[in-house]
């Protein structure tokens, strides 16, 4: 951490950083421990090497958090000095899960959605999903902001890259045609306030054991397109879904929508890390056409 970043703390934070040492926390900054004069212990993030802000993250965690149904990590301050930019969390101990970790997570975000609820979709800023641009202009409805904002962005951008070839294009142009009979199913169903990038390093226990969310890239969508996530890495167990389903039942056939949701953040690997996510894309798209 350079003098400018460390004075602008201590001032925000009103108390001098006495101890500071880097900790696990992402790819793309840099994230630090640091105890306080006070006493207090912050979790700190500090980017110097990207365009941005972290006020993006700080607006998805404290959205979260309002709500009230899972830990979120408390924002305490965020800004930049010069050209880097710095996040300061409450700092939460890690713990060993606890036996029903799964389940309680799963009743928790069932609630978080649930508790949530509202008309429209989208968010009142854009955002990143790691460090792809993540647009959050609302649609008149959520077909349309499926096919536009992230299926169609993720493929416009791909193909950019010439990470998508003619192949894997008409296959996800197929997706995008046929989204909205995937989920007419559930057309009726509220949005939600959703996590955004639900996948297992973004989840961790507390000092207790109990579920903490993180790293969010939020927005207002279909519940179901948070759970897309989950099945691309895998890391939750049946507990979790069944958890879920007390608090909030889901629709009949909902594994089946999972897929179309996948693919999105599918994509967004194959747009970060190149073609080795092609063969994942095109399983993805293809169990989604399935869905039909």
């Amino acid at each position: 951490m350079n003098d400018a970043v460390r004075a602008a703390l201590e001032s925000e934070l009103g108390a001098a950083v006495r101890d500071m040492r880097g900790v696990g926390g992402g790819s793309i900054a840099a994230a630090s421990k640091a105890r306080l004069a006070d006493g207090r212990t912050v979790f700190v993030k500090t980017l110097t090497h990207q365009a941005g802000d972290f006020g993006e993250e700080a607006a998805g965690l404290s959205a979260l958090r309002a709500v009230g149904t899972l830990r979120v990590p408390e924002v305490l301050v965020h800004g930049a000095v010069g050209g880097a930019r710095f996040l300061v969390l409450e700092w939460i101990a890690s713990g060993r899960a606890a036996p029903d970790h799964g389940r309680a997570l799963g009743r928790g975000l069932a609630e978080l959605h649930l508790q949530s609820a509202r008309d429209a979709c989208g968010f009142d800023h854009d955002n990143h999903i790691g460090a792809t641009p993540q647009p959050n202009e609302p649609c008149d409805d959520w077909v349309s902001f499926w096919r536009e904002r992230r299926l169609g962005f993720q493929l416009q951008l791909a193909q950019k890259k010439g990470v998508a070839d003619r192949g894997l294009s008409r296959l996800v142009e197929k997706v995008i045609d046929a989204t909205a009979d995937i989920v007419a199913p559930v057309a009726e169903e509220p949005m939600s306030l959703l996590h955004g990038d639900l996948w297992g390093g973004n989840v961790m226990a507390d000092e207790v054991g109990a579920p903490v969310i993180i790293d969010p890239a939020a927005y207002y969508g279909h519940r179901e397109a948070e759970l897309g996530m989950t099945i691309l890495f895998g890391g939750f167990g049946e507990d979790f879904y069944e958890g879920y389903d007390e608090a909030w039942p889901l629709m009949a056939e909902w594994r089946a929508r999972l897929p179309l949701y996948a693919l999105y953040h599918a994509l967004n690997h194959l747009n970060l890390f190149g073609g080795g996510y092609h063969g994942t894309c095109v399983g993805q798209a293809e169990r989604a056409l399935a869905a039909i």
